[in-house]
């Protein structure tokens, strides 16, 4: 009986994991086709909140390859794992702030028609990536992780439209800088989540039994 039940466990398990991955992997690709259409309008339409937005989806991309990679992986392996997504976040936070003070001393009026369209374009994709992550957000840390980085996407699409009507509106670049600003300190934030997630996944990962010995 015991042996029909581990094998049934071993099922749902694996069929658990098979989903996780075909998640992650459409995920991930429209990040990566999201990723292009932003870097394009970001530079065609001079807005530091679409460039925010692009290394953002560049970051996510790599955060889903590498949830992708570590699905069935230790609980170690993952939290190692979610500090390098906490790390990806930061950088890209930091690139975030330098480009907002590059922009603060070369000024230009974004094009807010071009902005408007990548931003709602991306929002739509964004909210796609949700919608799929959204029922796996619990399962593990890693799963947790990619989740974060997912919300943050819908944050960063919103803030990117009402930057686009903030320039249409003011006829001016400070919307999309105040945005950028706003964007900043979000990625700091969920840098700081992801670190303190992975820290006690580290922790934890202390105290895990390995599979060999549990069997025993």
């Amino acid at each position: 009986m015991s042996d029909c039940c581990n094998c049934g466990t071993t099922v749902e398990l694996a069929a658990m994991q098979a989903r996780q991955r075909r998640v992650l992997l459409i995920v991930m690709l429209i990040n990566i086709a999201s990723c292009a259409m932003m870097f394009t309008a970001a530079y065609l339409s001079h807005s530091s909140s679409l460039l925010s937005g692009t290394l953002d989806n560049l970051g996510d991309a790599l955060t889903y390859l590498l949830s992708l990679l570590v699905i069935g992986a230790s609980l170690k392996a993952k939290a190692w794992v979610a500090l390098f997504k906490g790390v990806l976040i930061l950088c890209a936070a930091l690139a975030v702030g330098a480009q907002i003070i590059w922009r603060f001393n070369n000024p230009a009026v974004p094009l807010f028609e071009t902005m408007g369209v990548a931003a709602l374009l991306n929002l739509s994709l964004n909210g796609v990536c949700l919608w799929l992550l959204t029922p796996l957000k619990d399962s593990d840390i890693n799963l947790a992780s990619a989740w974060e980085c997912s919300r943050n996407d819908i944050f960063e699409g919103l803030a990117v439209v009402v930057a686009a009507v903030g320039v249409w509106v003011f006829k001016g670049s400070w919307p999309d800088l105040l945005v950028a600003s706003v964007l900043l300190v979000l990625f700091l934030r969920s840098a700081w989540r992801v670190l303190g997630m992975a820290w006690r996944g580290l922790r934890s990962s202390e105290n895990e039994v390995p599979a060999s010995t549990s069997s025993k």
